[in-house]
């Protein structure tokens, strides 16, 4: 089957202790679909529950982590968009988060919602190719996912604020130097590392490293909390406007929007 006829999945494949999650739109540069989110959601949750399973390596199939979010499947007027099942971890970890070891690896393009899932991660593999942009903003909308706290909490104030003001492009260097990223690699090494790296984290007490990880979430768990309960009105305010109708007509259209601020 071609990758261009291919239906869009994501699915996880075992080796010994580690899960290594695809996400496969390939032929859209993995634009992400509300069906793949689902299946996404239950996989996370099956590894979090498999006491087999010690670490988790997320690999997107293909030269691109994602675009983002299929737009009109979300927001358009045949959106098939549903909420993630209560009780399953969430893609964006801002409910249920995975509590053992994840890798994400990213290469090519690497846009909102694909950085949202990214910093719900613990470490992230760069290839040399990456290029990343928190774009909501030019598309009349705003970042539901988390970008609006893990950003301050990578990067600090300006550096946060900077990048999601502009909405621009930026490379894997400069992720790096954010510490958006762990370790950049040429593409194609950077895969073979985030799988060497999980291996040498199952060197470890899978039990230890889950009660780190615990320990460390109980840290943020207090500010994130308030910065999450204040999605709902991120939505309310953006998804009610003129700009966010605009924002969807043009990329549908393949066109820069003009905004009007109402």
């Amino acid at each position: 089957m071609s990758e261009s006829t291919r239906a869009p999945e994501v699915r996880m494949s075992r080796d010994g202790h580690i899960g290594v999650i695809t996400i496969d739109n390939a032929a859209k540069k993995n634009a992400l679909t509300p069906e793949m989110m689902q299946q996404y959601s239950s996989l996370l949750t099956e590894f979090e529950q498999d006491d087999d399973l010690w670490v988790l390596v997320i690999d997107p199939a293909g030269e691109h982590t994602t675009a983002g979010l299929d737009m009109p499947k979300f927001f358009g007027p045949t959106a098939t968009a549903k909420p993630i099942p209560e009780g399953q971890v969430d893609p964006f970890g801002l409910k249920r988060r995975c509590t053992k070891p994840v890798i994400f690896v990213v290469q090519g393009i690497t846009y909102t919602a694909g950085i949202e899932m990214m910093l719900a991660s613990d470490i992230v593999i760069a290839a040399d190719t990456a290029r990343f942009g928190q774009v909501e903003a030019k598309r009349g909308i705003a970042p539901f996912g988390g970008a609006h706290f893990r950003y301050l909490t990578r990067t600090g104030w300006g550096n946060a604020m900077y990048h999601l003001f502009l909405c621009e492009e930026f490379t894997a260097q400069r992720a790096l130097e954010l510490g958006f990223v762990q370790e950049v690699h040429p593409y194609g090494k950077h895969r073979e590392r985030a799988l060497e790296l999980a291996q040498q984290i199952c060197k470890c007490a899978p039990l230890g490293l889950r009660a780190t990880k615990i320990a460390s979430m109980k840290f943020l768990e207090a500010a994130e909390k308030a910065a999450i309960e204040a999605i709902p009105e991120i939505r309310r305010t953006v998804l009610g406007s003129e700009d966010f109708k605009e924002g969807i007509k043009s990329f549908m259209e393949r066109r820069e929007a003009v905004f009007e601020g109402r």
